[in-house]
C-alpha cells in the first residue's frame, strides 16, 4: 500500500536534474527559442554551441580597448587621433559591459555560480591587482609602489566592478524599475566626491546603468540594432560623433569618459554629474547601437578569440605599461599620423595574440582556476551523484 504510493517503490524519489539557464538566456551558448536551443542540444551533444555574434562583439571591443590605451600616450599630440579617442571611449566599455550584463541574466545565488564567480572574477582580481604594482616597482624601478586590493590599478577596474554588478543581479531582477533606479544611483555618485577611490567606486556606480540595460535586454534587442537600415544610418552618425569630438577636444575634459570622478573633482558645478551622466548614457547607447550593428553576426576568423577577451584586457596592460614606463611612446617615429597608425596596428595585434588558446592555456591557471580545493560539494550535485550511482547498481546486477 505505501508502496503505490510511491512512484519509484522503495527507491527515493528523483531529484530535478541540475537547473539549467531559463529559456531565452545565453550563456555563452546560442540564444533563442527553445525549440532551436532544444534542437541544437541534439544535434551537439556537448550543448557549447555558441552565438557568433557575440563573440564577434567581445574580440572587436576588446581591440577598441587595447587600441584607446595604446592612443592614450600620444593623443596629447594630435587633435584628430584626440577626437577617435574620445568617440572610442564613449562606447568601447559601454558595449562590452552591456554583453556582461546580457550574459549575467541567469545569475542567482546557486553554489556553483557563485563558485565561477570567485574563481573567474574575484581570483583574477586579487592575482592581477597584485601583479601590476609588481610589475611597476620591478620595471619602472619604483620600489615605494604599494600593492593594496582596495585600490584598483588601471585594468582591474573592470573585475572589481563585475563582481559586484553580479553579485546584485537578483536585486535588480527584483525590482520593478530597475534602469531608472541604476541611472539614479549614478547621477547621485556623480556628485558624491565622498565615496573616494576604494575598490573604484565611482567607475562601478556610473557604469552601473550599461549592466542593468544589460540585464535587461533580450536576444531580439540586439536583433533589432543589426537591420541593414541601422547599419547604413550609423555611417553618418559616427562621422558626426568624430566631428563633435573634434569640435569639443579643446572644450571638454575628457576625464567624463573615465566616469571616475564626481564632478566636484572634475572643477564642474555639482549639476554637471547627472547632466553630464545622463548625457553619456544616451551617447554611448546611440553608438553602441551603430557599434553592434556593423558587428559580423556569422563565423569569422576571429570569432573564436572572442572567448578569450578576458585574457587579452588583463594581459595587453602589461604591455602598454611597459612601453609607459620605458619612454618607448616618446620615440619621434611614433608622433606622426604614420606612427599613430602604426601604434594602432601594433595593438591589435598584440591583443588579437593574447586572446588565442596558446595563451590561454598558459596563463588559465590565473583566469580561470578550478580551486575544487576551496569549495564544499554542493549537497544537490551529490545528492544527484548518489542517486546515478543506485540506478547503475540494479542494471549492474541484471547484466550480471
Amino acid at each position: 500500500m505505501t508502496n503505490s504510493l510511491r512512484p519509484y517503490g522503495n527507491r527515493r524519489t528523483p531529484l530535478p536534474p541540475a537547473q539549467s539557464p531559463a529559456p531565452g538566456v545565453p550563456s555563452p551558448r546560442t540564444p533563442g527559442s527553445s525549440t532551436r536551443a532544444h534542437r541544437s542540444d541534439r544535434a551537439a551533444p556537448s550543448g557549447k554551441q555558441r552565438d557568433a555574434f557575440f563573440d564577434n562583439a567581445k574580440y572587436l571591443a576588446i581591440v577598441l580597448v587595447a587600441i584607446g590605451h595604446a592612443w592614450e600616450p600620444l593623443k596629447g599630440d594630435s587633435r584628430t587621433l584626440e577626437a577617435a579617442y574620445t568617440v572610442v571611449y564613449t562606447f568601447h566599455m559601454p558595449a562590452f559591459i552591456i554583453i556582461s550584463g546580457f550574459f549575467s541574466r541567469s545569475f542567482d545565488m546557486r553554489p556553483d555560480r557563485l563558485r565561477r564567480l570567485i574563481t573567474g572574477v574575484a581570483v583574477p582580481y586579487i592575482l592581477f591587482e597584485t601583479a601590476y604594482p609588481l610589475f611597476k616597482r620591478f620595471i619602472d624601478d619604483d620600489p615605494q609602489q604599494e600593492v593594496s586590493l582596495l585600490d584598483p590599478w588601471y585594468l582591474t577596474w573592470f573585475l572589481c566592478a563585475l563582481f559586484v554588478w553580479r553579485l546584485t543581479t537578483p536585486i535588480w531582477k527584483a525590482v520593478r524599475h530597475p534602469l531608472p533606479l541604476a541611472l539614479g544611483l549614478a547621477m547621485l555618485a556623480s556628485v558624491t566626491p565622498e565615496i573616494g577611490d576604494d575598490l573604484d567606486l565611482q567607475r562601478v556606480l556610473q557604469f552601473l546603468p550599461y549592466f542593468v540595460l544589460g540585464l535587461c535586454m533580450k536576444p531580439e534587442h540586439f536583433h533589432m540594432v543589426r537591420r541593414r537600415s541601422v547599419r547604413i544610418a550609423s555611417v553618418p552618425v559616427f562621422a558626426a560623433a568624430l566631428a563633435v569630438g573634434w569640435w569639443a577636444v579643446p572644450r571638454m575634459n575628457t576625464a567624463w569618459f573615465y566616469h571616475r570622478d564626481a564632478a566636484q573633482e572634475l572643477g564642474a558645478p555639482w549639476w554637471a554629474g547627472p547632466v553630464m551622466v545622463l548625457a553619456m548614457f544616451g551617447c554611448s547607447l546611440l553608438l553602441t547601437a551603430c557599434f553592434f550593428a556593423w558587428v559580423p553576426r556569422r563565423h569569422m576568423w576571429f570569432t573564436a578569440l572572442g572567448a578569450g577577451t578576458l585574457y587579452g584586457y588583463l594581459l595587453h596592460g602589461f604591455v602598454v605599461k611597459a612601453g609607459d614606463y620605458q619612454g618607448w611612446f616618446e620615440h619621434s617615429a611614433l608622433r606622426g599620423p604614420l606612427g599613430a597608425i602604426a601604434v594602432t596596428v601594433l595593438a591589435a595585434a598584440l591583443v588579437t595574440l593574447l586572446c588565442t588558446r596558446p595563451v590561454q592555456r598558459v596563463f588559465r591557471f590565473a583566469m580561470e582556476p578550478k580551486m575544487e580545493w576551496a569549495f564544499k560539494r554542493d549537497a544537490a550535485e551529490l545528492a544527484r551523484e548518489r542517486e546515478r550511482s543506485e540506478q547503475r547498481q540494479p542494471r549492474e546486477k541484471v547484466s550480471a
